[in-house]
């Protein structure tokens, strides 16, 4: 049985995402945001205090776009990962971890100082430059994937969750006027996919405050 400890909205999504994409058994655990303050038990399970967290086999994952990569990779039939003979594969893997790397660690700072923190505490500055990052980022991986439906082409991938999401959240976070019809567009494609709607649909019934 995979185990997925996720907050509502946060990057763990992409992992819940996955799950209902692959069709996957999985027990949820729903867990307040922060939750390195908001539920200190959980740093007995992960010490890092970080979600997603992922446990199965007996082994924890802690990083959303391996923990991608490995659900794609070890449910093949699924068809959302790239074989590395593939001429895509190259894509895959850059798109893969360009959705966390590159597009969702601007977005964090710009969550942490434009919302998260105390308001004595918040940047402007630094959110606004963390925002344009964003947004500048984003303006070019979607230029990378200019003519196809998806990161891969018009093949749907789990390199599309990674990038997905960096949107999802973009738009969680009221930038959703900011950005470019081409990442618009791409994300309603994402959007519109069962997997999607069923992830959105088990995050809202297992909802806490």
């Amino acid at each position: 049985m995979i185990e997925l400890y996720h907050c509502d909205g946060a990057r763990s999504f992409r992992a819940l995402w996955m799950l209902e994409e692959l069709g996957a058994e999985y027990r949820l655990h729903m867990l307040p945001f922060p939750p390195r303050f908001r539920a200190p038990a959980y740093l007995e399970i992960n010490p890092l205090g970080t979600i997603p967290f992922m446990i199965v086999d007996g082994a924890a994952m802690s990083e959303s776009s391996a923990i991608l990569q490995y659900l794609a990779d070890t449910h093949p039939g699924a068809g959302l990962s790239v074989a590395p003979s593939d001429r895509a594969y190259p894509d895959y893997l850059n798109f893969l971890h360009m959705g966390e790397a590159t597009l969702t660690f601007p977005q964090t700072l710009y969550f942490r100082y434009a919302m998260l923190e105390p308001q004595e505490r918040r940047n402007p500055q630094v959110a606004e430059d963390y925002r344009r990052w964003f947004l500048k980022r984003l303006d070019v991986a979607m230029g990378m994937m200019s003519g196809r439906d998806y990161a891969c082409g018009d093949h749907f991938t789990a390199a599309d969750i990674s990038v997905g999401y960096a949107i999802k959240f973009a738009e969680a976070l009221g930038l959703g006027d900011d950005l470019a019809p081409a990442a618009i567009q791409y994300f309603r494609r994402l959007e519109a996919r069962p997997g999607y709607r069923r992830a959105m649909a088990v995050e809202r019934d297992n909802a806490i405050e």
